[in-house]
């Protein structure tokens, strides 16, 4: 039989297929857009400083409260990743189809507190019922939106059950974010608010002058997930990286409790 004269050509088809086939799987991409509720505001910032050093990647970070960024989500705003101060968010999320399967995790607790302008720091006493209405005077208490944002409607519960809420309601004033009700007491525009602790971490202008008990509301998780219609690999990668020690440890710096420990 004569030679083949494409043998040499077909073998070196042959090896390529098998080079590529053998090859590892290409990096999941590290460039993430992150929708996240504003009370990690600080901590991402730290934790996409530690992802480009460890990936070479940028986080494009998104912060309003879960309420806007579950609807801006729902809309089809590009998202890679949801992490949201409320389970209930991310239920409405879920329930619209756009959660990866199996990506969804509780990542952080928090707990609320009672802050005031570091210059007026004396503690305050919840178990009182007039202490908290004397402190406000004629001035505001600040909150997160009561009826949309998780920080607003725990503060309300938790004024609610605490006794506190009819009288408290006349001055309470809203805003669309938790960090926007902390700011409101850290420029003076408002002598009291409910913030979490890690946004009392955050801000050094303001003092915590009480706790709220952690019974007077529902526990407060931030679960995280993957977005389906986002970049899901690179998305399911971030998310292991939030698990890692390097980022419990920011995590923990400002604030955050994580669950089981």
């Amino acid at each position: 039989m004569p030679p083949r004269p494409d043998l040499p050509r077909r073998l070196r088809a042959g090896f390529a297929a098998l080079a590529l086939a053998l090859a590892p799987a290409a990096a999941p991409a590290q460039d993430l857009t992150v929708l996240a509720a504003a009370s990690l505001g600080t901590a991402l910032d730290e934790i996409a400083t530690l992802w480009a050093a460890e990936t070479g990647g940028t986080l494009t970070l998104v912060l309003a409260g879960s309420s806007a960024l579950a609807r801006q989500i729902e809309a089809g705003a590009p998202a890679d990743v949801f992490i949201s101060a409320s389970p209930a968010w991310m239920d409405t999320v879920a329930a619209a189809g756009l959660v990866a399967e199996g990506s969804r995790s509780d990542l952080l607790t928090n707990s609320l507190v009672v802050v005031a302008g570091a210059a007026d720091a004396a503690p305050l006493d919840l178990a009182d019922p007039g202490a908290l209405p004397a402190r406000i005077g004629d001035g505001r208490l600040s909150l997160a939106l009561i009826e949309a944002v998780p920080a607003g409607i725990y503060a309300r519960q938790a004024l609610a059950n605490l006794g506190l809420w009819d009288a408290v309601a006349p001055r309470v004033v809203e805003s669309d974010n938790v960090r926007a009700a902390l700011a409101l007491v850290a420029v003076g525009a408002a002598p009291v608010g409910i913030v979490y602790a890690s946004d009392a971490v955050a801000e050094p202008r303001v003092a915590v002058i009480a706790a709220v008990p952690p019974e007077a509301h529902d526990p407060i998780l931030y679960p995280a997930a993957a977005i389906a219609t986002g970049d899901m690999a690179g998305a399911r990668a971030f998310l292991t990286f939030l698990q890692s020690e390097a980022a419990a440890a920011v995590f923990r710096a400002q604030g955050f409790g994580l669950p089981g420990g």
